[in-house]
């Protein structure tokens, strides 16, 4: 009966299948990234561990320019506990629907995917935490809710175990050019 029932199980957990970017391509309206990112934008967020605690929350001032084919993003965190931080991404087309970024803390290169409404990001990023550098994994979901709204979940785990999730709120700031 045990093994059956460990079978059964195995089966069950097999048929489960992750969320694909295919199953936002009919999703409006359609997320172009040189579009949204073609003004200031502001961002809100906080960070949340596996229990669900809100550890940090965090404000980003985001300011975009293009280089040819490449999307730049300057972001700038101002955290909860007073500290700081500069991200700078370089986004590159890879094909139709495909991205690759870069940044200084992303470990080798992003790599995202854009259909419909969404865009579905995977990276490793090398996160200071009290005077040790860790690299953690970021499985990364967007999803454009509006002309001006985009939201953003990241499950954030290393070595498979998930730490905790990042949730953001984009609102473009078109009367700030």
């Amino acid at each position: 009966m045990k093994n059956w029932l460990l079978i059964l199980c195995c089966v069950l957990l097999s048929s489960c299948s992750s969320v694909s970017i295919e199953d936002y391509a009919r999703e409006q309206p359609t997320l172009d990234l040189y579009e949204f990112f073609a003004v200031p934008v502001e961002a809100w967020g906080m960070f949340q561990n596996r229990s669900g605690e809100v550890i940090k929350r965090f404000h980003v001032d985001i300011r975009s320019h293009r280089q040819g084919e490449q999307l730049i993003l300057d972001e700038r965190f101002a955290y909860s506990d007073g500290s700081t931080e500069r991200r700078v991404w370089t986004l590159t087309p890879d094909g139709e629907k495909r991205w690759t970024g870069t940044a200084d803390d992303v470990v080798g290169e992003a790599r995202g995917e854009v259909a419909g409404n969404a865009l579905h990001w995977r990276y490793q990023l090398r996160l200071p935490v009290d005077g040790s550098t860790y690299v953690v994994s970021f499985d990364d979901w967007m999803f454009l809710m509006d002309r001006d709204t985009l939201i953003n979940r990241a499950s954030m785990s290393k070595l498979g175990v998930e730490l905790g999730q990042v949730t953001l709120f984009f609102r473009r700031q078109p009367d700030a050019e």
